[in-house]
């Protein structure tokens, strides 16, 4: 109920906006008690450092959000089209078959600590995305490096960033380690 209440007052305020009538909220900041059915109303200055509203604005657009979390743009047949497109990437079949062949690999695990304890690889280098600068001398350019996340954004951010930091043997495990879970080992959890 109370979203439903709070969405009709921002709509409220939209058309009195657009309209240009009545009194707006400018400058007033709504308190809503809802359980004592209570308004209150408190003024409000404008910061005069505020990157979007100041002065001198900072922020003057939008991001690229589908960009920024590393998901993609969905095309008009609503197909996720990948960010990284140009960073080498490696299937999880190919990884599996490379791991069971023993193969001297690196995985390097980007997602941050609180996701590890939902699902893990096991035996995987953990750098968070955010760490990675400070942190690349945990890896050798001489190993043959896989990086993974939870659905292949976040690596394939951290393979561009050790692409052009000399690294040549590193791919993005696609699908991230949420692929893994639904093509190789059914037992770990999704999330």
């Amino acid at each position: 109920m109370l979203p439903g209440l709070l969405g009709v007052i921002q709509a409220t305020e939209t058309v009195k906006l657009l309209l240009g009538a009545g009194e707006p909220l400018v400058g007033r900041l709504l308190l809503v008690d809802a359980l004592a059915m209570r308004f209150r109303e408190l003024r409000v200055r404008k910061n005069p450092d505020c990157v979007v509203c100041g002065p001198r604005p900072s922020v003057t657009r939008l991001i690229d959000y589908e960009a920024f979390c590393g998901v993609g743009a969905t095309t008009s047949s609503g197909i996720v089209q990948p960010v990284h497109s140009h960073v080498p990437e490696l299937s999880v079949e190919e990884l599996k078959a490379l791991r069971d062949r023993g193969e001297k690999l690196v995985l390097v695990d980007v997602r941050e600590p609180r996701e590890w304890a939902i699902s893990d690889l096991g035996d995987s280098v953990k750098i968070p995305l955010g760490t990675l600068p400070e942190n690349l001398g945990k890896l050798s350019k001489d190993d043959e490096i896989v990086v993974y996340c939870r659905t292949g954004g976040r690596s394939g951010n951290a393979v561009a960033f050790l692409l052009e930091h000399g690294f040549e043997k590193v791919r993005n495990l696609a699908g991230g380690i949420n692929r893994w879970a639904d093509r190789i080992d059914k037992s770990l959890p999704r999330y």
